[in-house]
């Protein structure tokens, strides 16, 4: 008698399979962390066979990262409610709860380790499609005349989220309630048109 509760592995191929596989790897690194969730604990999870698992994402690592990312897609909004510093606190609100989460904070540590080098080609691709999240809402504000006309997107998208990746990775500090809002507080106050008159686009 057998006491392997696992299921056997089904026929699952294309989309229906990268799906269960999905869905197991987020279900395990919110019940077992980063390290518990391999590849064989995934295949079992997910019913299917380990070497389908490899033959799809080759490392472990594209595997997280593919899982992690389609969920992150699902957990942030894409606000455009007319106001870039609404717009900006509801997006990364949105983002600290996520990197509070297993999931999140996964995801952070899987892009920052040392052997990230194994997902490179798609982490890069990864974080700039983030990125462009909060660099679309910056370019709406200023072509309304909410901030200066030579705002860098880019660099205020970067210095939003800065400080929520350096408590995650580096100084372990809460990402409480609020933090969101005082980092774009404190970031738009730099990139407002300098003559205090909205900016003509």
């Amino acid at each position: 008698m057998t006491t392997d509760q696992s299921p056997a592995p089904l026929r699952r191929r294309g989309e229906r399979m990268r799906q269960a596989v999905l869905a197991a790897t987020v279900d395990l690194l919110t019940s077992e962390g980063l390290t518990g969730t391999t590849v064989a604990a995934v295949a079992r999870a997910a019913g299917v066979h380990e070497t389908s698992v490899y033959r799809r994402w080759k490392t472990r690592e594209n595997l997280l990262l593919d899982a992690l990312g389609s969920h992150a897609d699902e957990a942030l909004p894409e606000p455009d409610t007319g106001d870039v510093r609404q717009d900006l606190t509801q997006l990364m609100s949105a983002v600290a709860d996520y990197l509070a989460s297993p999931q999140g904070a996964a995801l952070l540590h899987l892009g920052a380790s040392p052997d990230a080098g194994s997902v490179e080609a798609a982490r890069l691709p990864y974080w700039d499609a983030r990125l462009e999240r909060g660099e679309d809402i910056v370019r709406r504000g200023v072509e309304r005349g909410e901030l200066a006309p030579d705002t860098d997107a880019r660099l205020v998208a970067e210095t939003l989220a800065g400080p929520l990746f350096a408590r995650v990775l580096l100084t372990g500090a809460s990402l409480d309630r609020g933090l969101a809002r005082r980092i774009v507080d404190l970031t738009l106050d730099g990139a407002r048109p300098r003559d205090g008159r909205a900016a003509t686009g």
